[in-house]
């Protein structure tokens, strides 16, 4: 029996060509220009065009054709039950840097989801392995030009990417790259390093085979495997040493501007925990060819440093508020991850040198959840920042008037950490204000220095600043 896809509205948005049409929540789209709708891909490519005709169920099982005339690009504005349209693809490799595979029992049942879908790659951005995908799925995609599909590509080398992924069909998934570089799909790749396994002369090989696929794969990131401590009965994987770390980033900085000079594009990436790592400063900006790779941690502390610099000259020129702050007593305490520790307190000296009644106190905040080795402030949980912060205060130290956090540390959308404690819980047992924080420069300096900072609510008196767009 032929399946018929139906697909609940969740939500219109105001304003939108949906809710002038009179579509609501809870109807049902039954099909566009008389297709049907498999999924979010169909959907995006149906309603690009500048006359449609939307079918649609209404509550009271009525049936209404719409006819909608719009701009080329312009969305409808309607949201549905499910983002994808359709069910969830899954992971059915066993790689052997796999996160996932190093979680500890006990966690919410979302977090142990090892997504692989090429839908989520292009709608979030998420990296996918290609192994699940059927010649139709990369036909839809070069048919549609949906673009960019990001590839955690690993190895150019089959056999060994077969072993990194513990699927026999990894390796010859790669002859994808050829059928979307002949589509002209952008793409983006990643590769995760493994000390002795894919680094070296096989990470050589996998820049000289991916860089054929320029200017359509415009970027690739090489960035360590994270290692956390529940790794029983997994591949043994090491940390990199600052040395090896030197030899990763002199490998890619080699190559970056030959293949500026042929395609105006640096291409090749190392994550800023290389840099970290190795004692080295961070490359200027231009090299990050508009932050492409930002989600992989691939620029992420040059555009904090950026954006900090940029508010602050601002601010520095705004003589009203300056005088302000001169006399503005505030003790901030931000809290983040090893990682982050050392720029942040780059700020806090410039801030306080600048303002000295303002006290910013800087604590990196140790993962003992995870492991030591997990360093990003993405991955700490409530229980590890309420203990350590409840240390310091045991020891004498004062939090101040609030803890600021980044929201990365947070769920999206929700006041909740990885490990399902909330803000609440946080602030109520240390007895301080407990604020997240945009991830920006600009957000940073504004809740270090304005005591009524919230997140997504704009404050005339100060200057937000970021430097890149998305």
């Amino acid at each position: 029996m032929k399946k018929c896809y139906e697909h609940v509205i969740k939500e219109v948005i105001p304003g939108s060509i949906a809710e002038e049409m009179e579509i609501e929540p809870g109807d049902v789209l039954l099909s566009i220009n008389e297709q049907e709708i498999k999924d979010v891909f169909d959907y995006r490519f149906l309603i690009k065009d500048e006359y449609i005709e939307v079918l649609v169920r209404k509550q009271d099982g009525e049936e209404w054709l719409l006819e909608i005339d719009k701009e080329f690009d312009d969305d409808l504005g309607i949201e549905f039950e499910n983002g994808l349209m359709s069910e969830y693809r899954s992971c059915h490799n066993k790689c052997i840097f796999c996160f996932i595979d190093q979680m500890p029992p006990g966690m919410r049942e979302t977090l142990y989801f090892k997504d692989d879908d090429s839908r989520l790659s292009f709608l979030q951005g998420n990296y996918i392995t290609l192994t699940n995908m059927s010649d139709e799925d990369f036909d839809r995609i070069i048919r549609m030009q949906l673009a960019p599909i990001n590839i955690s590509v690993q190895t150019t080398n089959p056999e060994l990417r077969c072993k990194m992924l513990n699927n026999r069909f990894a390796g010859e998934k790669l002859k994808y790259l050829d059928k979307l570089y002949e589509g002209h799909v952008e793409m983006n790749g990643q590769i995760v390093c493994c000390k002795g396994v894919n680094d070296g002369e096989e990470l050589k090989r996998s820049i000289d085979d991916l860089s054929k696929y320029l200017p359509f794969m415009r970027s690739v990131s090489v960035v360590p495997a994270g290692i956390t401590k529940f790794r029983d009965g997994l591949f043994p994987l090491e940390l990199y040493t600052k040395e090896e770390a030197g030899e990763i980033i002199d490998l890619i900085e080699s190559r970056q501007q030959g293949f500026y000079d042929a395609y105006g594009l640096h291409f090749i990436h190392a994550s800023d925990e290389w840099y970290i790592l190795a004692g080295r400063a961070f490359p200027e900006e231009d090299r990050y060819d508009g932050y492409i790779q930002l989600e992989n941690g691939v620029g992420m502390m040059r555009l904090l440093m950026t954006e900090f610099s940029e508010a602050w000259d601002k601010l520095l020129q705004n003589t009203t508020k300056c005088n302000a702050l001169d006399e503005c007593e505030r003790t901030v305490t931000l809290a983040t991850g090893k990682l982050t520790y050392d720029t942040l307190v780059s700020f806090a000296e410039k801030i306080m040198d600048r303002f000295p009644k303002i006290r910013v106190q800087v604590t990196a905040i140790r993962n003992d959840f995870f492991g030591e080795t997990i360093t990003v402030s993405g991955l700490v949980t409530g229980q590890d920042l309420l203990a350590q912060l409840s240390e310091r205060q045991q020891a004498g130290q004062k939090l101040g008037d609030a803890v600021l956090i980044p929201c990365n540390m947070l769920r999206t959308g929700e006041e909740v950490f990885l490990d399902d404690m909330t803000v609440e819980d946080v602030q109520s047992e240390l007895g301080v204000t407990v604020k997240p924080t945009e991830c920006t420069g600009g957000h940073l300096l504004e809740a270090i220095l304005n005591p009524d900072y919230e997140m997504g609510r704009a404050n005339e008196n100060f200057v937000y600043v970021k430097a890149y767009d998305n």
